[in-house]
């Protein structure tokens, strides 16, 4: 056993008898979704501090809960990551993945990642939600690199669907539904923590990408070489540096999060109970 899976199975060995149940669903809360699991949407059963967890890496970004919300959406069994682990807080990509991991191992197979970005799209408005297509990783470390995990999946990982197509119809159908405008486009990772360049904005927009952010994509890579099965959210905070001349700044990410909280949680709720019943996942 190489040494990362030495430590994550030390850290779910250290929890495994204070689990309430085995999740069926995780989910990743960013920026505008961290009140989530007090907001009513969840009848939570448990929590559990990162700090508590042998091992594990702990955020440093101001707003940022850092634990385990274990509870039921109607009646499907969540897990929530209340805070995620940046690359930027200079981590290894390998801590930064992790509590991913560490939530496959708890059972969970299905895994919504949320975060808010910067618009590259110039069709974007800030508190649009995007559902995530595809992403760009090529600017971070793969979470990969390393020793294979083959207890998790496989040396060479195949990342044609990393976004569930099946996931994304539903998606699609269920904002529809639901009233809610939903983007869909591509993600690309930086690694922050500074905002990008307007240079480097106008490269990703080159590449394809339509949001930019500094989380998410490393998450995926680790979750769909598990097996997990994913669907990706990002919030519009904020036209990415260039397209508008405005300067950034994280106030301004917080502030618009916070504005369309309200619509990202319903449509989380509803994703979440609508992919469980149509795929029973």
């Amino acid at each position: 056993m190489n040494q990362i899976e030495e430590k994550l199975t030390g850290c779910y060995e250290s929890i495994r008898g204070r689990l309430p149940f085995v999740p069926q669903t995780a989910l990743v809360l960013g920026s505008g979704l961290g009140g989530y699991a007090e907001s009513g949407n969840i009848r939570v059963e448990g929590t559990l501090d990162y700090q508590d967890i042998q091992g594990f890496p702990r955020s440093t970004v101001e707003g940022h809960k850092g634990r385990f919300v274990f509870g039921y959406v109607e009646e499907v069994p969540v897990v929530c990551m209340q805070g995620r682990v940046h690359y930027y807080e200079g981590y290894a990509m390998s801590d930064v993945v992790l509590p991913v991991r560490l939530m496959r191992l708890m059972g969970a197979e299905t895994l919504f990642l949320t975060n808010a970005a910067g618009g590259i799209n110039k069709d974007y408005r800030p508190g649009d939600l995007m559902l995530i297509r595809d992403h760009i990783s090529s600017l971070v470390p793969s979470p990969l690199i390393g020793p294979n995990l083959d207890s998790l999946g496989p040396r060479f990982c195949d990342m044609t669907d990393t976004y569930d197509a099946e996931y994304r119809t539903v998606m699609k159908e269920t904002a529809a539904a639901a009233g809610i405008p939903l983007q869909e486009g591509v993600y690309i990772q930086f690694s922050g923590p500074q905002y990008e360049t307007p240079a480097e904005i106008r490269m990703a927009r080159m590449l394809g990408a339509d949001a930019a952010g500094m989380s998410t994509v490393c998450e995926a890579i680790a979750a769909h070489h598990a097996g997990m099965r994913i669907c990706g959210i990002s919030c519009i905070t904020n036209m990415a540096a260039g397209v508008t001349g405005e300067k950034l700044s994280h106030e301004e990410v917080q502030e618009t999060a916070d504005e369309a909280a309200e619509r990202f949680q319903k449509l989380i709720t509803a994703g979440i109970l609508a992919v469980s019943r149509k795929t029973g996942a």
